[in-house]
């Protein structure tokens, strides 16, 4: 069999139904749409229920019976990729307003629109996740299957295209509508499991009214209610714009259940009743004990009456309630749960409009539509399969799969999608992306508060499809992603005597001889000498001066010693600083050892620890008498890395100075400036060097100028 060449793009749609699937395939050509193929499969079983798939192989084996039967009317073409919608079962809709303002004035572009949607559709979704949330419900794992703009604004002014027009700011009312995750991957299982790849999803009444309502309609007050087997999903216009989406899980099913019930058959036999003609004066089957019966295309309609009320009537209160509060002007009826005798009458009479203004919707609705396949007519019934179709042109709610650590998962698709992006929809805390510091310590000096910050520790290892990128890397379709976790620094430590403030030593002349005795501060009040290790909370009072009561404890001399300082006679507390002099007399007992004796005799203690702990690095100031034996206090020895040097940049425009390493890569910035990386300021990071988009792992040279921002 030759295969037919078609212009491009051909376009595969499945309208997959509580009932029926109905695959269509067809080109755009101009205004037009053509089809050139179609093929309708019902379900076997109930493998779909209220517009949800319950058993996903089975639906799978009538998505591949629907693409071969395609294949084959279309000479042998092989079908790859395929434009899917969902029902409105549990949807959420959400209005979300989003607006940016430029430096200048600028001509807006498509980009810029598309830009502005999606930060519309963020905002609609953190109203839901609020909602759901005061509910004590999990909306992280709702999806977007369609928005439209309900309002375009260029400087505060409405205007229903924004393309082309200049202005310093843009802003848009999107309506954006959600599902939630089980919905919206059970048609992919499906879908994939049947060797198709999904192109495009929509929403069921979306689809619908791409070719139900044209643009010159939406004008109008008017709903569209697509009614299928399961559900029947609404749609209103107003004003040029949809103000709302909304569904009830009633539709032409619940009718055919009332049948099996009442005269006691199986599915199909209700089917064919329901469906029978008023024309016919009797209808003959048979009951599931086999007994022949008769019945009337009147008492069927009869038996039904109270079912197709009460459908018509939830249909009639959604319409309201997605119309605030008001009725619409007119109804319009797609699917083939409308086909139903009398239901367009029902559902006029519930919304209390005329019968004229409630209609059926076929082949009235497709001028735009060309069918090139035999035995198929414009039918209500094709509606929503040609509108998904007509959705693939829109590419407004493309989605893709790929798989972070072994877990696949679904982005939408804006044709800028990177690793980032990934990592957040997977789950991944920012924090596991960046390298995170050790905990800070946060202490006082002199009454002013001081941070020594934690060590920062690895980057998070990036790999994508196994090469090792970073996180700004672009990401296709089904491409595979592992990411090993950024690790904890170490936590901050600072001795003491690191401190600027604190010196090593002080000297005082002490009875005409020079002796250089041990700096120390008050912790939290009590006396620390330089290896003291500050912890978190500490309160440090740096001692510039020795009080006669330190000084003589230093000694080992008793406190009852006749001190003088600066020729004056002292208290215990009187202050004695740097090069103060300072003379003291021994009471009788205590005349008997000199200031040599004490100093050459066995250390206390005390000095045996501080000898211990303290080691001299450095030449003493100079030659000390005999009988000044204390050992020197150490030195602060600042621990410099072998190789490491200072790296000056410009950050956003302010210089840094890098100081301390051997080497220094982009993520080593967040180091030395104030930025917050714990959470999500805007849809993209931006991390520039001198003007290219930058690796966290690129080493910096000298004078390098970084931008890091979030793009709003």
């Amino acid at each position: 069999m030759t295969s037919v060449k078609y212009p491009e793009p051909l376009v595969f749609g499945l309208d997959i139904g509580t009932r029926s699937i109905v695959g269509t395939v067809g080109y755009k050509e101009k205004n037009k749409f053509n089809v050139v193929a179609m093929a309708v499969k019902f379900h076997e079983t109930r493998s779909m229920i209220d517009g949800q798939i319950h058993d996903i192989g089975r639906v799978a084996e009538d998505i591949r019976t629907v693409r071969a039967e395609l294949e084959e009317q279309l000479g042998g073409r092989k079908l790859k990729e395929v434009c899917i919608a969902a029902a409105g079962r549990v949807l959420k809709t959400a209005v979300g307003h989003a607006d940016y303002e430029f430096h200048e004035s600028t001509l807006i572009n498509q980009e810029y629109i598309h830009s502005l949607d999606l930060i519309g559709v963020e905002q609609a979704h953190a109203k839901i996740m609020e909602e759901l949330s005061k509910k004590k419900e999990d909306a992280t794992k709702y999806y977007c299957v369609g928005y439209t703009a309900i309002k375009y604004f260029l400087n505060d002014y409405e205007i229903s295209n924004l393309e082309a027009h200049k202005g310093t700011k843009i802003a848009a009312d999107i309506l954006a509508t959600f599902l939630p995750e089980e919905v919206v991957t059970s048609l992919y299982e499906a879908v994939e499991e049947a060797g198709l790849y999904v192109t495009n999803l929509t929403l069921e009444p979306i689809a619908a009214i791409n070719v139900a309502i044209p643009e010159q309609y939406r004008l109008l007050n008017i709903a569209l209610v697509d009614v299928g087997a399961g559900t029947s999903d609404i749609c209103i216009t107003k004003d040029g714009s949809i103000i709302g989406y909304g569904m009830i899980p009633s539709a032409g099913d619940e009718l055919t259940e009332i049948l099996i019930k009442k005269y006691l058959i199986d599915f199909d036999t209700a089917e064919m009743l329901k469906t029978a003609g008023p024309t016919k004066k009797t209808i003959t089957y048979k009951d599931i004990m086999g007994i022949p019966q008769k019945i009337t295309p009147a008492q069927i309609a009869k038996d039904l009456e109270g079912v197709k009320q009460d459908i018509t009537n939830k249909i009639a209160e959604k319409i309201k309630e997605l119309n605030g509060g008001e009725p619409v002007s007119a109804i319009f009826v797609v699917g083939g749960g409308g086909k139903f005798e009398g239901f367009t009458e029902s559902l006029a009479k519930a919304t209390k409009l005329p019968n004229e203004r409630v209609a059926l919707r076929g082949e009235e609705v497709m001028q735009n539509i060309n069918f090139a396949v035999e035995n198929v007519k414009k039918d209500s019934l094709y509606v929503t399969p040609i509108g998904i179709c007509l959705s693939f042109f829109d590419h407004k709610n493309n989605f893709i799969f790929v798989t972070v650590n072994g877990e696949r998962i679904k982005l939408y698709n804006n044709d800028k999608l990177t690793i980032f992006d990934a990592a957040v929809q997977y789950g991944l805390p920012n924090e596991d992306l960046f390298p995170k510091r050790g905990e800070d310590i946060t202490f006082k000096v002199n009454g002013k508060t001081r941070i020594v910050r934690g060590l920062p520790g690895e980057t998070a290892v990036i790999k994508l499809n196994g090469t090792q990128v970073g996180m700004n890397s672009v990401i296709s379709a089904d491409d595979k992603i592992e990411i090993t976790t950024s690790t904890v620094g170490q936590p901050a430590s600072a001795e003491l005597g690191s401190l600027p403030e604190f010196g090593n030593t002080i000297d005082f002349k002490i009875n005409g001889e020079v002796m250089t005795c041990p700096r120390f501060a008050l912790v939290n009040g009590e006396i620390r000498l330089s290896t003291y290790q500050i912890a978190e909370g500490d309160d440090v009072e740096m001692q510039s001066f020795y009080t006669v009561e330190q000084l003589l404890a230093f000694l080992d001399i008793p406190k009852s010693t006749l001190v003088y300082v600066n020729n004056s006679k002292a208290k215990l507390t009187t202050k004695i600083y740097e090069n103060f002099e300072v003379t003291y007399e021994l009471s009788e007992e205590e005349a008997q050892l000199s200031f040599a004796d004490l100093a050459e005799g066995e250390e206390t203690e005390d000095a045996e620890e501080t000898t211990e702990t303290e080691t001299s690095e450095a030449e003493p100031k100079k030659e000390q008498p005999a009988k000044k034996p204390k050992t020197e206090p150490a030195k602060q020895k600042v621990e410099i890395p072998v190789g490491a040097i200072t790296r000056q940049v410009t950050v956003n425009g302010k210089p840094v100075v890098m100081t301390g390493k051997d080497k220094y890569i982009f993520v080593n910035i967040f180091d030395y400036i104030d930025f917050d990386l714990t959470t999500v300021r805007g849809k993209h990071l931006v991390t520039n060097i001198d003007g290219r988009q930058a690796d966290f792992n690129e080493e910096l040279s000298e004078n390098a100028v970084i931008d890091v921002y979030w793009e709003k």
